[in-house]
């Protein structure tokens, strides 16, 4: 009698999971075994406590609704299966089927909202962050050119060199501060459009990085050669591509392996556009992992990992890459941190299956 009661869940998409009174599984329909990545026969006859490591989160829920005696719906469930962690909405409904007493449990994943949504405010706080730096930048650089002129013609007047030591330490912090002034302010430039070849400027990066660094830096090229064109401005991806692989290298202190991987991205939502096709740029490295600490700060300006660090590579990469209508986003651990990159192309490109070339 309850596989006919419930033979309807068979065909729809939502996820559903039966409960009996004990919250043992007496049904789970083929969408749950989907999403959850188990078989029936690994689900039916356990307990939900058994399924799910982190019970306590979804009990809350199951114990509103039969308190309630109704519908119950817990939006965010961060729930652990196996060794996945699933971001879910849940809405738990108790029924009644020949007079037995039931739970109908109904998962909808809500990963893809929640990364839309970091997404949105990680593009709010970018734009913030360069609102602030321009105004303060501006703020700053009037004085300083006076605090150089000053320093230069206080120079001139010392009677001892041994004095002018100390105004030439003014002028060479003045002048750096300048340039710091500088990098600031690239940013807010109108891009120059034009068309361009991602693995030359790739290549272009690897080489002054190897150039820069000792041979004990290994680089590994995994790129997808059918690739098209991209649209943008040239040195602004240059930079930004530059300024992370850089970063890669600093980490590991010279020594380690850089893996470059292109590929194609497909139905990529970035900036509350619909993309049928983008760009996906991967730049990993084997170093020590990004502190926890600053990790989800790691794009804010002023912000580094490193000793000497001037945390301003990585806030200029998102803007370039976010001028250019994508994202950029981090995932890192000991031996591996990897930034990806993702750039959009034309809503009606068409590629073909990709031909993919790896290059050691």
């Amino acid at each position: 009698m309850l596989e006919t009661a419930v033979s309807g869940l068979e065909l729809i998409s939502t996820a559903v999971l039966l409960v009996n009174d004990q919250l043992v599984v007496e049904y789970v329909n083929p969408a749950a075994e989907n999403v959850f990545e188990l078989s029936s026969a690994m689900v039916l006859g356990n307990s939900l406590q058994r399924i799910f490591r982190n019970f306590e989160s979804l009990r809350s829920a199951i114990c509103h609704a039969q308190q309630n005696h109704c519908g119950f719906t817990e939006h965010d469930l961060a729930l652990n299966i196996a060794a996945n962690t699933l971001h879910m909405s849940c809405t738990v409904t108790p029924i009644e089927i020949n007079q037995a007493r039931f739970l109908l449990l109904e998962f909808r994943p809500i990963s893809q909202q929640l990364k839309i949504a970091r997404e949105e405010r990680m593009r709010d706080q970018s734009e913030a962050n360069r609102e602030l730096i321009r105004n303060l930048a501006h703020e700053i650089r009037n004085p300083l050119g006076g605090i150089r002129g000053a320093a230069q013609l206080l120079d001139r007047e010392l009677p001892r060199a041994e004095l002018q030591e100390y105004t030439g330490v003014i002028i060479k912090e003045a002048d750096r501060l300048q340039s710091l002034l500088d990098r600031l302010l690239t940013p807010y430039r109108l891009p120059v459009q034009a068309e361009m070849n991602v693995h030359e400027i790739l290549e272009q990066v690897r080489a002054l990085v190897s150039v820069e660094n000792t041979n004990r830096l290994v680089f590994v090229r995994d790129y997808d050669i059918s690739l098209p064109a991209l649209i943008g401005d040239r040195q602004q991806i240059n930079q930004a591509i530059l300024n992370v692989v850089r970063n890669a290298a600093q980490a590991m202190e010279g020594e380690g392996t850089i893996t470059l991987i292109t590929r194609v991205a497909r139905q990529k939502t970035l900036g509350k556009k619909r993309y049928r096709h983008a760009i996906l740029l991967q730049i990993i490295d084997t170093g020590p992992g990004i502190p926890a600490e600053i990790r989800e700060k790691i794009f804010n300006p002023l912000v580094s990992g490193r000793e000497g660090g001037s945390g301003i590579g990585l806030t200029l990469a998102q803007a370039f890459i976010n001028q250019h209508n994508g994202t950029i986003e981090c995932e890192s651990v000991s031996g591996n941190t990897c930034f990806s990159l993702i750039l959009p192309l034309a809503n009606d490109l068409e590629t073909n299956a990709p031909n993919v070339a790896v290059l050691n």
